[in-house]
């Protein structure tokens, strides 16, 4: 597994019980900022696997990016499980945002 998934999983398996991460913060937190959509995939295809946390995570404005009603509706209750409000379709990123771990270079020497 590359550097970057492997960051990707333990930084999504650190988001604690009612807190949320963007894909974008995620993506920088592993080490590469501009790789928000290859976080969406990655944690569409190791979710299960990996047992992650995926619904604690949001899009850039703090809404759910799932789009079909299933899934949405399913992320909306676990957040809610977890005392994440989800006002007019949006979470309070000010409230509610996980900061995680920061990337730091020599991590990898």
């Amino acid at each position: 597994m590359e550097p970057f998934t492997l960051r990707v999983i333990e930084i999504i398996k650190g988001i604690p019980a009612g807190r949320v991460m963007t894909y974008g913060q995620i993506a920088a937190s592993a080490g590469s900022p501009r790789a928000a959509r290859q976080v969406v995939r990655l944690l569409h295809s190791l979710s299960m696997k990996h047992g992650l946390p995926w619904h604690r995570v949001v899009n850039a404005k703090g809404e759910i990016a799932i789009q079909d009603v299933e899934g949405r509706d399913t992320q909306l209750f676990l957040l809610e499980q977890e005392g994440i409000v989800c006002a007019f379709g949006r979470i309070d990123l000010d409230k509610f945002r996980y900061e995680g771990p920061l990337h730091r270079e020599e991590d990898e020497e």
